[in-house]
């Protein structure tokens, strides 16, 4: 009989899952969440196992945290767990409430997924995202183009250096 290990271990090694969505301003292949559970589905009778997704929300700090558990429980009530912790960015330009709890949740559930089945992040489009400064030379390219910085303070923090930077373009 397989053990939880066993189980956790055969779906580790023969996940595949593709990137399906597109990000049109970054130019890459994403996957989310949502794709990560489509390509477990095969396993979960096979195996005998159930992935089950919870958050709890902790307002303790200065801003709201979203601690996402990614569990794979098998028939026998074993279980196996990853957690991935996010931050809900209360000033992200551009989002409605509901948009920005939303957008954390979704990060959360990518990454615990992706913890919990071993998903190499050097093949996904956030481990070549610096989430640093990456996007200037696009922006660059789009303000030169009559795009306009406020589009761009919307989608992205910007600081006053690299406003400044912007502007004389």
């Amino acid at each position: 009989m397989k053990t939880i290990n066993d189980k956790l271990a055969t779906i580790q090694t023969k996940f595949k899952s593709k990137k399906s969505r597109f990000n049109s301003f970054g130019k890459y292949y994403f996957r989310s969440a949502e794709d990560i559970l489509e390509a477990t589905k095969p396993y979960l009778l096979e195996l005998g196992v159930t992935v089950i997704i919870t958050e709890e929300l902790d307002t303790s700090f200065d801003f709201p945290i979203i601690k996402t558990t990614a569990k794979i429980i098998d028939q026998e009530g074993m279980k196996l767990e990853a957690v991935a912790i996010v931050g809900v960015d209360l000033d992200q330009k551009g989002m409605q409430m509901p948009q920005k709890f939303g957008s954390a949740s979704s990060y959360g559930k990518k990454y615990a997924l992706g913890n919990l089945f071993l998903i190499d992040d050097t093949q996904d489009s956030d481990a070549t995202n610096s989430h640093g400064n990456d996007w200037v030379p696009q922006a660059k390219k789009y303000i030169q183009e009559g795009g306009s910085i406020e589009k761009i303070k919307q989608k992205y923090k910007v600081t006053p250096e690299i406003e400044k930077e912007l502007s004389t373009l």
